[in-house]
């Protein structure tokens, strides 16, 4: 296997183009990134979107943006003739909204609270601002509102590509040719555009790299990525430039336009870390262009060429090292607050720390999703030690307690593997991830992840339709659905639930139905967030690599050598017209903001609709159900209480004292059966990683000394036990 000496590697530099996020730098910088240092080679990292966006909002950037909008007032609209007249107020008021949203200056929120401050553009009309809420949610909400507002300006005035959240994705989106994004390009550039560049050149010049490395995430990339690397071929023809990410592991895997190699040398696909280190072994001649992995490139004859020749396997997850953020400014982050919904705020408050538990998914059948890729076909598992070993190495290296596990699926036996790890180290850290509505999330085990740190879960229900669900190898029901649902929210955890719609053969009575379901959750309370979205034949899914036996023809569009991914379909004996598309939307906008939970779910819609099949006791019928223990499971008791106590009662009794962290429970027992309780909780208690054995359920039961299986059975239906088992003696 070869590798390239410390002394003879060249400098690699990563790039984040604009725009994924405001709160937090996308993650694929810091995987790389961690992954190269680990083989001490030089690297740096730098997120130029959040770059571009704090040059732009500040006073010399505003006032620019001013400037430019007054030279030609003319033909601006009446909203920015509006804000115009009120430069002075933006001008005085941006660089106190940025600190405050850095977390600098949070004794501005009383102020930032109330009007009179921020000049009030048109967001501000349209939003509703709860009156009871707090200053500092209020505070961050309203300046939300003012930065947005300054964005609309800007994209109606002077960049029409720029955006909080995208960079002219619609211009990279179902992009099957490269002429709309040539013609993009070859314009002028824009004022956003020199800015996000001027922050290129300041690292360029700091690091002089000899390969940039640009991920692209998403079509809302791709436009800013090929801006920086034009930039850099025009500039520095020398430096070599390699593209990969999420969009070209998914729309790029047909390439042949040799047009895109005037601007990249390399596009790399699926895992980075064996492509980019190829990429630098033939940089220094120990590796021959016939043997990198994973890589397209334009041939001396101008042909486009996939090179995949590399003998050496993929990295595992125990080798590819852990993410590291230096040179991420975490610190230069907005905070910002676009929706008062307490788990769908996760996406855009705060930085996370990313780790992943599991690469690939476990279930890897759905019919909709890109099972035969990379990213979801090869699946492998964190060891748990070396996961709760990164956990404490990114706690020290940021400073921060937050991680967010972005796994395709997080498998439970992994995440229990994790939290008892967690659990041992003492290690108190806040976590949320990507999860299947598996049936294997049982009561206990969603307790035994909120003590280790879970706050949330993000889970796919999709069509909300067991024919439908079947239909798309799902693998789950509604009904588990929501009984898994209920154990997380049973255990402080919130859920946010993917949904689809227009799936092939979809009616329109199903999607009523769904939306009644769905609404039936949201006012249990088992569901705190959504998001609904309309099904798409993708072309390397099974739908879309077999449409006919899914009852869909592709319609298009026709490959132009570019991009592939989004197709155009036809559904006979689907129904899911343009309309329906709003009222889902606004139904759940208001559902994740509390609203309308008791009202006919066809009122949501501008056109009629049958009543929904779903009876109005669905969801309450189902978590009133219990899931029984069953002696004979492979389970491991855990405590997660604190230590427990026997004080003396009467007539030979005694009270076991459980405490937690809300309150103590007691539970009268026989004094044998105290101490044995006593015993088998501190067997099952976990503390650095020795003192708890976590013995198994059907071993107690064998081995119960009072009496043997029957005795324990019996044991199993009191009181007593159960008040113990909801004290925090769990069975995972």
């Amino acid at each position: 296997m070869c590798y390239v000496s410390r002394m003879g590697a060249p400098t690699v530099l990563l790039l984040i183009p604009p725009l994924t996020q405001l709160n937090t730098p996308y993650p694929s910088t810091a995987y790389l990134a961690g992954f190269l240092r680990s083989r001490g080679l030089p690297v740096a990292q730098a997120d130029l979107g959040i770059e571009m966006v704090l040059r732009l909002f500040s006073r010399s950037g505003l006032l620019s943006v001013f400037e430019r909008i007054r030279a030609n007032a003319g033909d601006a609209p009446g909203e920015a003739r509006q804000m115009l007249a009120l430069e002075h107020a933006y001008l005085e008021s941006i660089d106190p909204v940025i600190g405050f949203l850095q977390g600098q200056d949070p004794m501005l929120a009383p102020r930032l609270a109330r009007s009179g401050f921020l000049p009030e553009g048109p967001r501000f009309a349209a939003a509703s601002l709860p009156p009871d809420q707090a200053d500092t949610d209020r505070a961050r909400r309203r300046a939300t509102l003012y930065l947005e507002d300054l964005a609309d300006l800007i994209q109606a005035t002077i960049s029409p590509h720029f955006a909080l959240n995208r960079y002219a994705e619609h211009v990279a989106r179902s992009a099957s040719s490269f002429d709309p994004l040539l013609a993009s390009l070859a314009e002028p550039e824009g004022p956003t555009e020199r800015l996000l560049l001027a922050a290129l050149w300041d690292h360029m010049e700091r690091v002089n790299p000899s390969l940039v490395g640009i991920t692209v995430p998403f079509p809302g990339n791709v436009y800013g990525a090929l801006r920086i690397a034009k930039a850099i071929k025009e500039r520095r023809p020398e430096v070599r430039i390699a593209l990969g990410g999420g969009y070209a592991n998914t729309e790029l895997r047909r390439l042949t336009e040799p047009r895109l190699f005037d601007l990249v040398d390399y596009v790399t696909l699926d895992d980075g870390e064996r492509p980019l280190l190829c990429l630098i072994e033939l940089l220094v001649d120990e590796r021959k262009e016939t043997d990198l992995r994973r890589t397209f490139l334009r041939d001396k004859d101008g042909k486009v060429v996939f090179r995949d020749g590399c003998r050496e396997s993929d990295f595992g997850m125990v080798e590819a090292g852990c993410p590291t953020y230096q040179g991420l400014a975490l610190d230069r982050y907005l905070s910002i607050l676009d929706t008062t919904n307490p788990m769908h705020r996760l996406w855009s408050e705060g930085h996370w720390n990313k780790l992943t538990v599991a690469h690939g998914c476990y279930w890897k059948q759905c019919t909709f999703c890109d099972v035969g890729l990379d990213y979801i076909g090869r699946y492998d598992v964190t060891p748990s030690a070396i996961l709760a070993d990164r956990v404490e190495r990114l706690a020290a290296e940021t400073g921060r307690r937050g991680f967010h596990f972005v796994d395709e699926a997080a498998p439970p036996s992994g995440l229990k593997g994790m939290a008892i790890e967690l659990l041992e180290r003492r290690m108190a850290i806040s976590w949320w991830g990507n999860i299947r509505f598996e049936e294997a999330f049982t009561p206990d085990l969603c307790r035994l992840l909120a003590a280790s740190g879970c706050i949330a879960v993000t889970a796919g229900l999709e069509a909300a339709s067991d024919r439908l669900l079947a239909s798309m190898k799902k693998g789950i029901t509604v009904e588990q659905t929501a009984l898994v649902a209920a154990a997380f929210h049973q255990a402080g955890i919130l859920v946010h639930a993917y949904l689809m719609y227009g799936c092939p053969g979809e009616t329109t009575q199903e999607t009523i139905d769904a939306l009644e379901r769905v609404r039936q959750l949201f006012a249990a309370g088992v569901v705190q967030s959504g998001f609904w979205h309309r099904f798409t034949a993708t072309a390397h899914s099974p739908v879309g690599l077999n449409p006919a036996a899914h009852g869909i023809t592709i319609l298009g569009p026709p490959f132009g050598g570019f991009a592939e991914n989004d197709l155009i379909h036809e559904d006979p004996a689907g129904e899911s017209p343009d309309w329906l598309a709003q009222g889902l939307r606004t139904a759940l906008l208001n559902y994740m903001e509390g609203r309308g939970l008791q009202r006919d779910v066809r009122g949501w819609f501008g056109h009629p609709v049958a009543r929904p099949r779903v009876p109005s006791e669905w969801i309450s019928r189902i978590i009133r159900r219990q899931r029984a223990d069953d002696p004979l499971a492979e389970r491991r008791f855990i405590w997660i209480g604190g230590q427990p106590v026997i004080e003396p009662g009467t007539k030979g009794a005694s009270r076991v004292i459980l405490p937690n962290r809300r309150c103590d429970t007691i539970v009268p027992l026989p004094a044998a059966e105290a101490y044995w309780l006593l015993n088998l909780i501190g067997q099952a208690t976990p503390g650095d990683g020795t003192q708890g054995r976590y013995p198994r359920l059907a071993e107690v039961r064998a081995a119960f000394p009072l009496g043997g299986a029957t005795k324990f059975d019996r044991l199993l239906r009191t009181a007593a036990w159960r008040r113990a088992r909801e004290a925090g003696l769990l069975l995972v």
